[in-house]
């Protein structure tokens, strides 16, 4: 008696019926309690994937269910970071998205060559990126469920074989290469034994019979549902501190920028117009190579971050750069961990991404106001590191300015602007009540250059108590940064 005709189908489909009612009302618990989902299913070619991730999509609910296919990168996703089609196709809270393949097999295409992305000095360091990917979404509550089938070799074979007789699948049989599949495993059992590196081990189901193997996958998703919403109710009721920590201290970064640097109107002419011309050498350059340029300004209110914006893209071709001005984050922002909104706005290879404010309000602003609870903010600067070395990984510049101004200074600039009606506007409440904080934003900004401040992506601070020195001194910065990394010693 063969061991398939010992199996009880009858009972496996009333499990299966029984599990599919189950992954429904877990769904529903986890779209209330805002738990975004993301399942990943790798296997070899023809080994269930498409079965098992159809099966799960057919006990779910499609409104609130998103599947995304792993393809070879189109000409666009080529020009940003590998892990970027997975970064900005995340869940929204309350979201299941499954992935037919993922990440790790778009990893292993690219360190066997089936595509051309020329971009990394180092393959090897996108395990790294991919662990920390993982771990910033962990940490943020997404729950990760990994599946990695197994199949027969003479099973595998049977499932061609079948496409191959149909000629309306005939297309996906031939998609089947032998060689392929051996790269495809050697590099898959690496990354399963260095796998378990977090919350989201690896989940590893025999595809022998279809039937028994639909539903080990479908007890897994409900118990391992079960438990994140266990533990998601458990740390709801538990109280979230939010004041931030602050030890009173004011010494960093900011110390000895309270001195007022002045320049010449000649000079600053003399030197705003070199460095433009530079400027905009850089930019060509730039594009020629292919090469990403992130300036990030961050500063106090008043500080005059506008005004050196304006002054660096003057002589810019607007087609290749484009400034991204951060505000408080919009409802659809809100339902995505913190950095998504910023992942939808990195340049592609060869433009450049200047921000009006950053990432770096999670440090400062969601710090200060509470917005953020402390084990938000604290592990920020970690997952900060780790999204800025992803975009120098792929050869990216980061430049990250901090402009400076005297607690003195920044109020003549506020009183200025409250009497003048065509700069009114500029000037609001928040402002001032940002001001009564001076002194804990000071020890935010020193924690977060102090922690954030690192060879790939540097921070330096602008004295900005003069704007044109400050306008000269930052642009100086940028274009003296752009040529020490674009050009040789002979300036080519």
């Amino acid at each position: 008696m063969s061991a398939i005709s010992t199996i009880d189908f009858k009972e496996l489909k009333k499990e299966k019926d029984e599990l599919v009612v189950r992954t429904g009302y877990l769904q529903r618990l986890i779209m209330a309690k805002k738990i975004p989902v993301m399942i990943v299913f790798e296997g070899v070619h023809a080994s269930g994937k498409g079965r098992l991730s159809n099966e799960l999509l057919l006990a779910l609910d499609a409104r609130y269910t998103d599947f995304y296919a792993t393809h070879k990168p189109t000409e666009d996703e080529l020009r940003r970071p590998l892990l970027w089609q997975y970064s900005v196709n995340a869940p929204s809270y309350g979201n299941i998205n499954i992935y037919y393949r993922s990440w790790y097999s778009l990893y292993i295409a690219l360190i066997n060559q089936k595509f051309e992305l020329n971009r990394y000095a180092d393959k090897k360091a996108l395990v790294k990126e991919i662990r920390d990917f993982e771990n910033t979404l962990i940490d943020d509550g997404t729950v990760l469920i990994k599946f990695y089938l197994h199949i027969s070799k003479e099973k595998q074979m049977e499932h061609i074989r079948k496409m191959r007789e149909n000629p309306r699948t005939m297309w996906r049989a031939q998609e089947y290469d032998a060689e392929n599949d051996e790269k495809y495993e050697h590099e898959m059992r690496k990354l399963l034994k260095d796998g378990n590196h977090n919350e989201a081990p690896w989940h590893h189901i025999e595809y022998d019979v279809r039937e028994r193997a639909v539903n080990e996958m479908l007890r897994t998703v409900t118990s391992i549902l079960e438990k994140a919403i266990a533990e998601h109710d458990r740390k709801s009721s538990e109280p979230k501190e939010r004041d931030g920590k602050f030890k009173g201290t004011d010494d960093g970064a900011l110390e000895g920028f309270d001195k007022c640097v002045t320049i010449d109107k000649k000079v600053y002419r003399e030197k705003l117009e070199d460095l433009q011309q530079r400027m905009r050498e850089v930019q060509y350059t730039l594009y020629q190579k292919k090469i990403p340029l992130f300036v990030v300004y961050e500063g106090w209110d008043a500080g005059g971050k506008g005004g050196n914006i304006k002054r660096l893209v003057e002589p810019l071709d607007p087609t290749m750069y484009i400034v991204n001005t951060t505000a408080a984050p919009n409802e659809t922002e809100r339902n995505h961990n913190y950095l998504w909104r910023f992942w939808t706005t990195i340049p592609k290879s060869g433009h450049i991404a200047i921000y009006d404010r950053s990432w770096y309000g999670r440090l400062m602003v969601e710090r200060v106001e509470g917005f953020a609870t402390n084990q938000e903010w604290s592990r920020a600067y970690q997952e900060i590191n780790d999204f800025e070395e992803s975009q120098t990984n792929f050869g990216a510049i980061v430049i990250k300015l901090f402009l400076y101004i005297s607690k003195e200074e920044q109020l003549k600039r506020f009183e200025d602007r409250q009497s003048d009606p065509n700069k009114v506007w500029k000037i609001t409440d928040e402002d001032w009540r940002n001001r009564e904080k001076w002194d804990i934003y000071v020890e935010a900004v020193n924690d977060m250059i102090e922690k954030t401040d690192r060879k790939n992506a540097p921070w330096i601070v602008i004295n900005g108590n003069d704007k044109k020195y400050a306008r000269v001194k930052a642009l100086e910065t940028i274009v003296e940064i752009c040529e020490k990394k674009l050009y040789d010693k002979n300036g080519n």
